[in-house]
C-alpha cells in the first residue's frame, strides 16, 4: 500500500503549511500529494506552486469540481500541470454538492452519471492531441449556438507529457461508484471504512466487470483524516472537527452524502445528531455527537501501538493508495507512515 497526502483547502491548512508538507512527503518517498477544491482555494494553481518545490511526488486534484469549469478548460489545466512537473498529474475529479454546484458556481446538479462520463471523454479527447469534437447531451462541441464559427481546434502545445493522465472519481453513490468502475483509473473515497469494504467497494468491481476491465486497471485511493498520538483519545480529538465538518456541514439537512454513507454504516443516531447540532451553529456540540465507534471507523486516529494494525486493515479491504489528511503532529505522523512500508 503506497501513501499519499492531502493538504486539504483553506483554512484546514495554511499555504506555508501546504507547501512545507509537500516537501515533506516528497522527500519521505509517498506517492502522491492531493489538493482539494472548495468555494476559496483553486487547486491546480496550487498545484503548480507545489510542483516547483517538489521533484518527484506525484500531483493530484483531490477533487478538481466538475460544475467549476467547462471540461476542455480542465483538460488544458491538467496538462499543463503535467508539462510543468514533467509528467507527475494526477486529475481527482468529481461533481461535489448541490449546494455548491448550485450555489457557489451556478449549475444545476442535475445528471451526475450522464454529466461525469462526458466530461471524462471530453478531457480524454483533448489530451489526446485529436481535433476537438464531441456530440453529447451535456456538451456538443463546437457548439451550434452563436455566431456559427466555431472550428475544431486541438490542443497546443504539445499536450501533456504522459500518454493517458490518470484520472481518479471522487464519487460514493452505488451508480456513480460503478460508473467509476467503467471509465475512471482510480476511486477516491471520503470516510471510506475498512470494516464495510465489501458493501462499498461491491459497485466498483461490478462496473469494472461490465467494462471487461481487470482490479488492477483500478487505483482504490481513499482520503483518510488521519492523527498519531500516545493517547488514542487525542488523537480521536484531532480528526473530530474535519469529520463533523463533512457530516453537518457538507450538504442540505436532507441531502448530504456523507451522512447518508455513515447512516449505511449503522450509526444513525450519532451521524445525524451531528448533523442537527452542526446545522443549528453548534460545531462543538456537532464534534461531541460523535462516537469514538464512529471515528474509528472513518479515520486512521492511532497510537504509535496501533498505527500498523489499523494499517493493515486499510490494506486488506483492498486500499492501494491511502491518503491521509494529517492533524497534531503532521511530520511526526508522515515519518511514522513511511516507516511502515
Amino acid at each position: 500500500m503506497r501513501f499519499g497526502v492531502s493538504v486539504a483547502y483553506w483554512p484546514w491548512f495554511t499555504y506555508d503549511e501546504q507547501v512545507a508538507l509537500a516537501r515533506t512527503a516528497d522527500e519521505l518517498g509517498f506517492d502522491s500529494v492531493w489538493v482539494a477544491e472548495g468555494y476559496g482555494q483553486e487547486a491546480v494553481a496550487l498545484l503548480g506552486a507545489l510542483s516547483a518545490v517538489t521533484e518527484q511526488i506525484r500531483l493530484g486534484t483531490g477533487i478538481l469540481q466538475i460544475p467549476a469549469r467547462q471540461p476542455a478548460a480542465a483538460a488544458t489545466a491538467a496538462a499543463t500541470l503535467d508539462r510543468i512537473s514533467g509528467g507527475r498529474a494526477l486529475l481527482g475529479l468529481g461533481l461535489s454538492g448541490p449546494q455548491v454546484s448550485e450555489g457557489w458556481y451556478g449549475v444545476p446538479f442535475t445528471a451526475p452519471l450522464r454529466r461525469t462520463r462526458e466530461y471524462v471523454e471530453i478531457i480524454r479527447l483533448a489530451c489526446s492531441g485529436e481535433r476537438l469534437s464531441y456530440q453529447g447531451r451535456e456538451w456538443t462541441i463546437p457548439t451550434p449556438d452563436g455566431l456559427g464559427l466555431g472550428k475544431e481546434l486541438r490542443m497546443l502545445g504539445g499536450g501533456p507529457v504522459q500518454d493517458r493522465i490518470p484520472i481518479y472519481l471522487g464519487v460514493s453513490g452505488p451508480r456513480t461508484v460503478a460508473q467509476c468502475g467503467e471509465i475512471a483509473d482510480g476511486w477516491l473515497p471520503f470516510l471510506f471504512s475498512p470494516d464495510h469494504a465489501d458493501m462499498l467497494t461491491e459497485p466498483l468491481l461490478r462496473g469494472l466487470a461490465r467494462a471487461g476491465r481487470d482490479r488492477s486497471e483500478m487505483t482504490i485511493a481513499p482520503t483518510v483524516p488521519a492523527a498519531l498520538h500516545r493517547d488514542p483519545d487525542v488523537a480521536r480529538d484531532l480528526v473530530r472537527p474535519m469529520i463533523a465538518f463533512y457530516l453537518g456541514g457538507m450538504g442540505a439537512k436532507d441531502k448530504n452524502f456523507y451522512t447518508e454513507l455513515a447512516v449505511r454504516y449503522g450509526h444513525a443516531a450519532s451521524a445525524l445528531a451531528c448533523q442537527e447540532r452542526f446545522l443549528a451553529g453548534d460545531r462543538t456540540g456537532a464534534e461531541a455527537a460523535l462516537t469514538t465507534e464512529l471515528i474509528d471507523l472513518v479515520s486512521l486516529a492511532a497510537t504509535p501501538a496501533t498505527l500498523e494494525k489499523k494499517l493493515d486493515a486499510y490494506e486488506t479491504a483492498g486500499v492501494d493508495t491511502m491518503i491521509v489528511t494529517p492533524f497534531g503532529d503532521r511530520t511526526a505522523l508522515l515519518e511514522a507512515l513511511a516507516g511502515t512500508r
